[in-house]
């Protein structure tokens, strides 16, 4: 197998590192089938199903607005599996539709209705800025880049596809803490345009684990992103 031929098999790995762990391959595919049900996934029911009611069209008028070849067709799920997953990413199904999922353990984590449309809003800012193409051209520069040094050293196959697996990985971190900025920022507008308080929306920020300024790290410090969405709010 040729260093170009692994490519694809490395971006298997690559999932939104932006908001979530890496999803493994059959993760991807259980949030791609049609049934969800069955499968411990569900319809936003209750209080996050009306949050769900007003955000979804203010972020798709958005979404149509951009001039952008976006699906503005949202799809929102609850993933119930796991009650220690606090979570909610942005993903796509196979047909191109933006999927955004939450865990069960996020939503009875949130606090109120500001905190529930902050985060959905956010999530949506994702599709809406293009993030997961973007990630995927760094990831595979990166993959590219590393994996060809190595390949250039005369190091074995298996070596090779290590090091392709690390030049995707930093690759996909490369601009996470922009995007993350990003995804805050419009986010906090589509929050807003719905009718609710993107400041005290972002108060859920205050209580997850400050990840700080680290090299590489997937998100921004909380204050800083605290700060993005008051000045947002002042803006508006």
């Amino acid at each position: 197998m040729t260093f170009l031929k692994k490519l694809p098999f490395v971006f298997v790995m690559v999932g939104m590192w932006a908001c979530a762990p890496v999803q493994k391959a059959n993760e991807r595919e259980t949030y791609n089938k049609a049934g969800i049900e069955n499968a411990g996934l569900f319809q936003p029911s209750g209080e996050f199903a009306q949050v769900v009611s007003r955000i979804e069209p203010v972020a798709e008028a958005f979404c149509r607005d951009s001039g952008r070849p976006l699906n503005c067709d949202f799809e929102v799920i609850v993933d119930a599996r796991d009650p220690e997953n606090v979570n909610a990413f942005q993903t796509l199904r196979k047909n191109g539709r933006p999927l955004i999922v939450f865990t069960q353990a996020l939503i009875d984590t949130t606090q109120n209705d500001d905190e529930l449309a902050f985060v959905l809003g956010h999530e949506m800012a994702h599709h809406l800025e293009g993030h997961l193409h973007r990630q995927y051209q760094s990831a595979r520069a990166g993959a590219i880049l590393l994996g060809g040094i190595t390949a250039i050293t005369g190091a074995s196959a298996n070596t090779v596809e290590s090091a392709q697996r690390i030049g995707a990985g930093i690759g996909a971190r490369t601009y996470s803490k922009e995007f993350e900025l990003e995804a805050d920022r419009l986010g906090a507008l589509v929050a807003i345009r719905a009718g609710y308080n993107a400041v005290r929306g972002a108060a859920f920020f205050a209580r997850l684990p400050d990840p700080g300024d680290q090299f590489l790290g997937s998100h921004p410090p909380n204050e800083a992103r605290i700060e993005m969405v008051r000045r947002v709010s002042l803006g508006y």
